[in-house]
């Protein structure tokens, strides 16, 4: 599995990306591989806020349907429609073209309770 080093992740499988006070979420590697070939992907319009720990969407799969939590609070500036269009790209590039929504944080400082790569392999191993 792949996990990149420049992203923190959540306990629940989602990945957060922070560049100033814009955030990308996602879903991490592990979470596609476990959902399988995901076949629809409901997404927050732009303006939504969004909380840390709450659910801002869901992502139905051929094996389940689950709620995505949010890494971050905040506004939603941008949903990737591309990927609620065509929501198998999650399973081909849940780090590229395959990321969720941009979010204004709230506050720009790093989001706690995130891990780093290292932490959530540890996390996903035990």
């Amino acid at each position: 599995m792949n996990y990149p080093e420049d992203l923190r992740y959540t306990r629940t499988d989602e990945w957060v990306s922070q560049n100033g006070e814009i955030a990308t979420v996602g879903i991490s590697d592990y979470a596609q591989h476990e959902l399988g070939d995901i076949v629809y992907l409901e997404l927050p319009e732009v303006g939504a806020q969004v909380r840390a720990g709450v659910a801002f969407g869901v992502v139905e799969s051929v094996k389940a349907v689950s709620e995505l939590l949010c890494p971050v609070s905040g506004e939603v500036i941008e949903s990737n429609a591309a990927a609620t269009e065509n929501p198998d790209v999650l399973n081909t590039q849940p780090y590229g073209a395959g990321w969720l929504l941009k979010v204004r944080l709230s506050n720009d400082a790093p989001p706690e309770n995130l891990m780093s790569a290292r932490e959530y392999v540890a996390h996903r191993a035990a």
